[in-house]
C-alpha cells in the first residue's frame, strides 16, 4: 500500500506548476492588463478634440522583424539545450540578446525621429500614448535582456553544469510573450492612427 501512495505523490508533484512559472504567469496576466487599460484609454482619449496623430517610424518596422528573429533563435536555444548541445545553446542565447538591444535601439531611433518630427508629449495626441507604451514594451525587453545575459553567463559558466529546463523555459516563454506584446501594439497603433 505505501509504495502506492508514494507513486501517487510522484505523479501529484509532476501535475504541479512549477512555482517561478506560476510566477511568470501571474506577471505575464498583469502585464496584459496594464497593456490592454493603457490601449483601451488610448481608444477612448482619441475621440476628444485637439487629438494630433503621428506617423509610424520607419525603425518600428524593422524593430518588428529583429523581435521576430528573436522569437526564432529563443526557440532554437531552448532546443539546442533540451538536445544538450551547449556551444549552439549559448550561440543562440548570445543571438537573442544581441537581437533583443537592437530592438530597443531601434525602437530609440524611432522615438528620436518622432521627436524630430514634432511628435511630443506636450498637448493631446496619440503620441503621449506611444510614448508610454512602447517605453513600457521597451523596458520589459529590457528586462528580458537582462534575463537572457544571466542565463548566457550561467551557460558559459563550465564549473557549474545544471540541465535544469526550469529557467530556459521561463525566460523563453517571458521572449515569446515580450515579442507577441509588440506585434499586437504595433498592429494596433497602425490600425487606430
Amino acid at each position: 500500500m505505501i509504495p502506492s501512495l508514494e507513486f501517487k505523490s510522484v505523479v501529484d508533484q509532476n501535475k504541479k506548476i512549477h512555482p517561478h512559472k506560476f510566477i511568470l504567469w501571474v506577471a505575464i496576466g498583469s502585464i496584459i492588463m496594464m497593456f490592454a487599460g493603457l490601449t483601451s484609454a488610448y481608444i477612448v482619449k482619441r475621440e476628444q478634440p485637439g487629438w494630433t496623430t503621428y506617423t509610424t517610424p520607419l525603425a518600428f518596422y524593422y524593430s518588428t522583424a529583429v523581435i521576430l528573429i528573436s522569437s526564432l533563435t529563443i526557440f532554437l536555444a531552448g532546443k539546442s539545450f533540451t538536445e544538450r548541445r551547449m556551444i549552439r545553446y549559448r550561440k543562440m542565447l548570445a543571438a537573442t540578446l544581441i537581437l533583443g538591444l537592437v530592438f530597443i535601439l531601434l525602437q530609440w531611433l524611432g522615438f528620436r525621429h518622432l521627436w524630430a518630427t514634432g511628435t511630443t508629449f506636450h498637448g493631446s495626441g496619440a503620441g503621449q500614448f506611444l510614448y508610454i507604451i512602447a517605453g513600457l514594451h521597451a523596458l520589459h525587453v529590457f528586462g528580458g535582456v537582462i534575463a537572457l545575459f544571466v542565463l548566457w553567463l550561467r551557460a558559459r559558466n563550465t564549473r557549474i553544469r545544471s540541465y535544469n529546463m526550469v529557467p530556459v523555459d521561463v525566460v523563453s516563454t517571458y521572449w515569446h510573450f515580450v515579442d507577441l506584446l509588440w506585434i499586437y501594439l504595433f498592429i494596433f497603433f497602425l490600425m487606430v492612427q
